[in-house]
């Protein structure tokens, strides 16, 4: 699933050949994703101007002067700029076409993803409404971390990936931003000390910040804006290297289930 990172690099990969030009169509070829998508989008995005492209937690917003596109990537969805000539795909599912000639268009074999409308404040739109602070901001430290950890005995890893205290640390990063940490991911939250809290949250936004930096990680078939993959995962130093050496100590890293989600962690260096 595309985490925070590979969200940002569509973003950023996007935005340079759309901002500022006009919405010629908007093509639905398949409004059956995770939700429906409205049926009255087409109608709202036509004939406007894209203002902006952003980033809230794992969303894309297309926003417009008349409110924003609400757009998420799913288990398996990729938004790509092409050309109007580029044939369609049996997974292309919406066409976003602009006046000069480019097609913002999205992929998703799984459907899981959504492209929804909010003609008003995004931030208090219920997809966002509670929301924590973006990790790479000065909102998000790990003075916060350790004051909402204080009584609570989930897993450290369950704590960091709960969107209501920092978003977009998914599975991925935390597994990364733990193992810098030197902390492990099943240590009970609210035995966490002040000090380790605050390298967590130093650790997190590093990693968050090179996977961004790298494009994002590859996996599966996850590409940026560009059609290009990312070449985080080079990197990874737990993720997916369960049974395999600590790049650290040597010793076999471990691998069990947290939340369903596949925890890697090594006995030794992380306490």
């Amino acid at each position: 699933m595309p985490e925070l990172p590979e969200v940002e690099t569509t973003c950023r990969g996007i935005s340079p050949h759309i901002s500022g030009v006009k919405i010629k169509q908007l093509l639905v070829r398949n409004p059956r994703l995770r939700w429906p998508v409205p049926a009255d989008l087409p109608a709202l995005m036509q004939g406007q101007k894209l203002l902006s492209v952003t980033r809230r937690a794992k969303y894309l917003l297309l926003n417009l002067a008349n409110g924003s596109a609400i757009m998420h990537l799913g288990m398996s969805g990729s938004m790509r700029i092409v050309d109007s000539k580029t044939a369609v795909a049996k997974h292309d599912h919406i066409d976003i076409i602009f006046a000069n000639g480019k097609v913002l268009r999205y992929t998703d074999p799984r459907r899981f993803g959504c492209m929804l409308w909010c003609d008003g404040d995004v931030n208090a739109h219920k997809l966002f409404a509670k929301l924590g602070p973006e990790p790479l901001t000065d909102d998000f430290d790990g003075e916060r971390l350790y004051l909402r950890s204080r009584g609570r005995k989930s897993p450290v890893k369950t704590f960091i990936m709960d969107n209501t205290h920092v978003v977009g640390v998914g599975n991925i990063y935390a597994n990364e931003a733990l193992f810098n940490a030197g902390i492990r991911p099943t240590a009970e939250a609210g035995k966490i000390s002040k000090p380790r809290y605050l390298r967590l949250a130093a650790e997190i936004k590093l990693v968050l910040a090179k996977a961004i930096a790298q494009g994002g990680t590859t996996l599966k078939d996850f590409v940026g804006g560009d059609g290009k993959p990312g070449y985080f995962k080079q990197q990874l130093q737990v993720y997916g290297r369960g049974g395999e050496p600590c790049v650290a100590c040597g010793k076999t890293l471990k691998e069990v289930k947290i939340g369903q989600r596949a925890t890697v962690f090594c006995l030794q260096c992380q306490r």
